[in-house]
């Protein structure tokens, strides 16, 4: 199968998927990032996700595995004219990171309606620690400002890095330790929340806080304030919407059933609750894309929890 017919595949399904939460949909938003990359497309990840946010669902996104190639995703977003040129450390980042970590995977994040975002790089082979990315000349320095807080909550190695040359911040994914993996103090969560200032949630956003296997932090160059905190549950199959700890606008259930996917099975879908000062809210995503042994790995995880449940 050509590379054109791979992109014009992807390119339908993520209008369908944009159709079934009501995002508003620009052929001229998506296509071009497809067009850039086409020679990039993988046989691994492709994530679609929208936002559970006071009701409104107003964008999808569609997270896409990328193979590095000869120029890598930053030098090919750049001639695809994707993102501008800018004179800010966000823009030598991910050079400055690959000179001194193993970069594994790499990953963009884009929107139907806000176009190119962002570049995950990926190093979960070699987890890195807070102290050490911080020692990398372009990180903003609000990560150094805020690995003691880091430390003090359990929050110490990170599997990959989220680079938004929009916003002008970074993500860091902590990847937590298999013994707390799913079965957070409550107690541990609050306390992050309250050092970050933030409200404390209600019950139900907490519990399902509390069964994350990562936590990520987003940060940036203009303020030593940690701008979002995230708690992401491992990727099920066949998740339920009536477990989730919010009300779904029935798009978005219609969505979370719905969003077309390329392997046997139920779909994979995974879940994020996210604290800022603007409040709380709850991402939800659907692979459409998956490669065997990550299927496998969230399969054996959902089967195993449901078989610890007590009867």
């Amino acid at each position: 199968m050509s590379e054109g017919t791979e992109a014009e595949k992807l390119y339908s399904a993520i209008e369908e998927a944009a159709r079934l939460v009501g995002a508003s949909f620009s052929r001229d938003m998506v296509w071009p990032v497809l067009e850039a990359f086409r020679d990039a497309l993988t046989d691994g990840a492709i994530i679609f996700s929208a936002q559970v946010n006071a009701g409104r669902v107003g964008e999808l996104e569609y997270t896409v595995q990328v193979s590095p190639g000869s120029e890598g995703p930053y030098a090919r977003a750049l001639a695809g004219g994707l993102l501008p040129r800018q004179d800010h450390p966000v823009a030598g980042l991910l050079s400055d990171i690959e000179e001194r970590v193993a970069v594994e995977d790499y990953f963009i994040d884009c929107g139907v309606a806000g176009g190119f975002k962002k570049i995950y790089a990926q190093f979960p082979g070699d987890l890195q620690k807070v102290s050490e990315l911080a020692r990398i000349p372009s990180v903003p320095r609000s990560v150094a400002d805020n690995a003691a807080l880091f430390a003090r909550h359990g929050l110490e190695e990170v599997a990959l890095v989220g680079i938004n040359y929009r916003s002008r911040t970074l993500n860091l994914y902590f990847q937590l330790p298999a013994e707390v993996a799913g079965d957070l103090d409550p107690r541990t969560v609050l306390s992050l929340l309250k050092e970050m200032g933030l409200p404390e949630p209600d019950e139900r956003m907490l519990a399902y806080a509390c069964t994350s296997y990562r936590v990520y932090a987003t940060l940036g160059w203009d303020s030593p304030d940690i701008r979002r905190i995230s708690f992401a549950p491992v990727p099920s199959p066949g998740l339920d919407p009536a477990a989730l700890p919010a009300r779904l606008d029935p798009r978005l259930e219609h969505f979370v059933r719905s969003a077309p996917y390329t392997y046997a099975g139920e779909p994979v879908n995974a879940s994020a609750v996210k604290w800022s000062p603007d409040g709380d809210h709850l991402d939800l995503a659907v692979y459409h894309q998956i490669s065997p042994p990550l299927l496998k790995a969230f399969t054996d995880h959902a089967r195993a929890r449901a078989q610890a449940r007590p009867a």
